[in-house]
């Protein structure tokens, strides 16, 4: 803390704010001191130059000083939350350092008539005056372009939300409703059917529940009122069993699907498709037998947390194949968090763990009363 607060008095201003006080200097200067020396301050060249550079030297070391303390203040305080303890902090330090910056020209103008100066007390109390009003107005223009910065950044996180969430749902929905897909589970349904009448009805049962909350998802997260649009742990966790359902139909014994998630956690709010996009990833990627099943586990941590785990004993694809699926999937989960994150400070990032027995992904799970409003 002590190195931060060093460094942050012996950074340098910044470009805008260093031209900024170059270009108002000049006429500041010289009103300043003709406030202060009086009428004498043009009538004698030795007065006007003695007067400039004295008070170039008070000015700019108050200008230094100031602007070093707003910089401080702005880290300190730095969301839209703070904004009134920010305001107060600056008004009450600028009164501080007003207050030592006039005390020390009341010393060398009132007490010492510097330069014959005529200056009186009255009339400093005036220009104390005057600064604080310049200070709290010059505050609110600062605190505006400051809000005006939040908005702007919380919308254009709120579109590369919208963008991203979208094209992950989208690709989800695609690999759902693709060709082969729909051929697997016709097939599946075409074999059901002529074994077992009433399997294959509950599969027909799964396949549109899987289908449907597919649908409404991408339909919801489109609207932009719900660019943040999270689901319950619970309707993730019913739509995976559906899903698994129908991957159980096909693969037998060769997968197995076991979710120990503790029922106060059910409530929690993620990104939905999630648990799907973890799951088409562990079966896209490891050889799925009766010989050698692919388990997949759903488990809640005490802390908080959802874990997916399966095993690994991956299958021999192409380089080219493994990474696109990889990047469609965990890709898309770690953008969704990663802006969420950015609206919301508390929203940790997935965890990724690959190998060497398990591939683990560790998710937070987000309490309802958080709220995804601007970054604090």
């Amino acid at each position: 803390m002590k190195n931060r607060f060093l460094n942050s008095l012996t950074a340098k201003p910044e470009a805008k704010t260093k031209w900024s006080y170059a270009l108002t200097m000049p006429v500041f200067l010289v009103f300043f001191s003709y406030l202060l020396v009086g009428s004498g301050y043009f009538s004698d060249i030795k007065t006007f130059i003695g007067a400039t550079l004295l008070n170039s030297v008070i000015l700019t070391s108050t200008f230094l000083i100031q602007n070093r303390v707003n910089t401080i203040l702005a880290q300190r305080y730095s969301g839209l939350n703070q904004t009134i303890q920010r305001v107060a902090v600056s008004v009450v330090t600028h009164a501080v350092l007003s207050g030592i910056f006039l005390t020390l020209v009341a010393i060398l103008y009132v007490k010492f008539k510097l330069f014959g100066s005529t200056l009186s007390y009255k009339t400093l109390l005036i220009i104390y005056v005057v600064n604080m009003m310049a200070i709290v107005l010059t505050m609110v223009i600062q605190e505006t372009f400051h809000s005006l910065g939040h908005w702007k950044h919380h919308e254009f996180n709120k579109e590369k939300l919208l963008k991203e969430t979208i094209q992950g749902q989208l690709q989800s929905l695609k690999a759902q409703i693709s060709p082969h897909f729909l051929f697997n589970s016709l097939n599946s349904l075409s074999t059901l059917i002529a074994e077992d009448a009433e399997k294959a009805e509950e599969f027909v049962d799964q396949m549109a529940r899987v289908y449907r909350y597919l649908l409404q998802t991408n339909q919801s997260t489109i609207d932009e009122d719900n660019i943040n649009h999270l689901t319950s742990l619970n309707n993730e966790l019913g739509f995976i069993e559906s899903y698994y359902h129908l991957l159980k139909t096909r693969y037998g014994n060769g997968i197995s699907l076991n979710i120990m998630v503790d029922e106060k956690y059910r409530a929690y709010l993620l990104p939905p498709l999630t648990l799907q996009l973890l799951v088409e990833n562990a079966v896209k990627h490891n050889v799925i037998r009766s010989s050698r099943p692919l388990i997949v586990e759903i488990s809640s941590t005490a802390d908080g947390l959802l874990q997916v785990k399966n095993n690994l004993q991956k299958k021999n694809v192409s380089g080219l194949e493994n990474l696109e699926s990889t990047r469609i999937g965990l890709a898309n989960i770690q953008a969704k968090y990663h802006l969420l994150a950015q609206n919301q400070p508390n929203i940790a990032e997935p965890l990724i763990e690959n190998g060497p027995s398990y591939f683990t992904v560790t998710l937070p799970l987000i309490p309802k009363s958080y709220t995804l409003s601007p970054a604090h």
